[in-house]
């Protein structure tokens, strides 16, 4: 009688140490998980937090991002009800029937997108196409993070903070003031409201960023003195944040993000049709050039670059400072691309260009001549390996823009290679537009890999961190390689 009950009696030994273990491992995981929720003051709580029980099922892990929705008014919400005080820094888009003025007012409508074109006719086919200011990327941008799938309230699980400062319609008002004082005085008092939050010290500073409808250099005047912008991105605070917007300088933690271009899709549907529609298009122009020449600036190619197109029964050429002719009318525009091979895009007052992006949307193959206007800029929307998409007759100085040169070098691209790069062109298409904030797409667009890429720049600092690295190092450093051009030249 005793065997039965020394069995039983193992076994149920043997149960309880099971269940014990069993116990011991889940209080442990819980332990572990909570314990990274706590609040630090240091940056591990950041670093070690990304370490995840492997129990835990979370599409946003990783992505979440924290929105300092107590950001005082008068860095936002104060600007847009004070719009009349902000210039378009362009003229009246009267084209369309809208009656924009030169204030932003008129713009903001439609949660920035600005006024909904309402016979888009056929040169733009449907109703999801606007008149938009590219200066308002940041309130765009702004509009899209509030429907941003993976938003947390808590700043601890956060891999990335999002600071919804208008930083350039905020500068608009004090560009051209002649006291640095008022310049600058917006942008130290934000840096000093950020430093002193909490949120700041986890890693001060290298895991927040903010969005501007402005080029970088509109916020890189130096101390020393200079007629233009303000000293943002060179205050200390500043420096330790990363900046998405229009145009990069050559300090790292400036990045280049798409300009907005007049199409806000609000359904995959309509990318789709899009981009079959470019697709049948006929081209009866070679090469076009929609812009205005620079008398004023010395360095600039545009003059020559008028004059080869106006020189080829190949090129269309459509003057912007001529009467009548209205170049931020998005029928103007899409009229002409949708119509040709080529699509010139030389630098204007900055690197880069807004138009380089509609002609992409047009299916209109574009010609660098400067890798700042492209290449070096958007690396997280365009492919690295430019000869896909486009076409880089490299100048360096006006000189070196001779006679026939560009026409001649189109000329010797093969049909077939043409294709294939207008084919990549239409590809892309969908990475380069930003969905209008009030729907959402299935598909990744400009804003979803601007996310992406600023996360993954963060998480690398993170990385850097976890091996006792200084994060400082490397993360707003200045790279002039940016604007260099390649030893070797294309062949075509």
């Amino acid at each position: 009688m005793e065997k039965p009950l020394a069995g039983k009696y193992y076994k149920e030994k043997w149960f309880g140490v099971l269940v014990s273990f069993f116990l011991f491992f889940v209080l442990l995981c819980f332990d572990y998980s909570t314990s990274m929720l706590g609040v630090y003051s240091g940056v591990n709580l950041l670093v070690n937090k990304h370490v995840r029980p492997f129990y835990l099922k979370d599409s946003c892990f990783g992505r979440y991002i924290y929105i300092h929705d107590d950001l005082p008014t008068r860095f936002n919400y104060d600007l847009l009800a004070n719009c009349q005080s902000l210039s378009t820094g362009s003229k009246a888009l009267s084209d369309q029937g809208a009656n924009t003025g030169d204030n932003m007012c008129p713009h903001l409508v439609n949660s920035g997108l600005g006024p909904q074109i309402g016979k888009p006719g056929k040169v733009l086919a449907n109703k999801s196409w606007f008149i938009t200011n590219p200066y308002l990327l940041e309130v765009i941008f702004h509009y899209k993070m509030k429907t941003y799938k993976c938003l947390t309230n808590n700043s601890n699980l956060a891999s990335a903070i999002y600071v919804p400062s208008y930083t350039g319609l905020d500068a608009s008002r004090h560009l051209w003031d002649f006291d640095h004082n008022v310049r600058d005085a917006s942008a130290k008092d934000l840096v000093n409201w950020l430093t002193r939050r909490p949120e700041w010290k986890k890693m001060w500073g290298r895991d927040h960023f903010f969005v501007s409808g402005r080029t970088s250099w509109d916020f890189r005047r130096p101390d020393n003195g200079s007629d233009w912008g303000t000293n943002l991105r060179f205050l200390p605070g500043s420096m330790n944040m990363s900046m998405l917007s229009v145009e990069g300088s050559c300090w790292r933690n400036d990045l280049a993000i798409p300009y907005p271009t007049n199409f806000h899709p609000s359904n995959d549907s309509e990318v789709v049709q899009w981009q079959n529609r470019v697709k049948k298009y006929k081209r009866p122009h070679l090469f076009s050039f929609i812009g205005a020449p620079r008398p004023g600036m010395q360095k600039s190619i545009r003059g020559k670059l008028i004059n080869q197109c106006q020189a080829s029964n190949n090129c269309k050429f459509v003057h912007c400072g001529s009467p009548g002719i209205n170049c931020n009318d998005p029928v103007t525009v899409m009229r002409v691309f949708e119509k040709s091979v080529y699509c010139l895009q030389p630098p204007g007052d900055s690197h880069t260009r807004r138009s380089a992006f509609d002609s992409l949307l047009a299916g209109c193959i574009p010609v660098f001549f400067h890798p700042a206007t492209a290449y070096t800029q958007y690396l997280w929307h365009l492919p690295e390996k430019h000869t896909k998409y486009s076409v880089f007759i490299p100048v360096k100085e006006v000189e070196d823009l001779k006679e026939g040169m560009i026409e001649k070098t189109l000329l010797r691209i093969s049909k077939e290679r043409e294709l294939a790069m207008r084919e990549e062109v239409i590809r892309l298409i969908p990475k380069l537009v930003y969905a209008d904030p009030r729907s959402r797409l299935e598909s990744e667009d400009a804003f979803n890999l601007a996310v992406q890429g600023v996360l993954e720049r963060i998480e690398n600092v993170r990385k850097v961190i976890r091996e006792g690295k200084d994060p400082s190092v490397g993360f707003a450093d200045e790279d002039w390689t940016k604007f260099m051009f390649p030893e070797a030249p294309e062949e075509y």
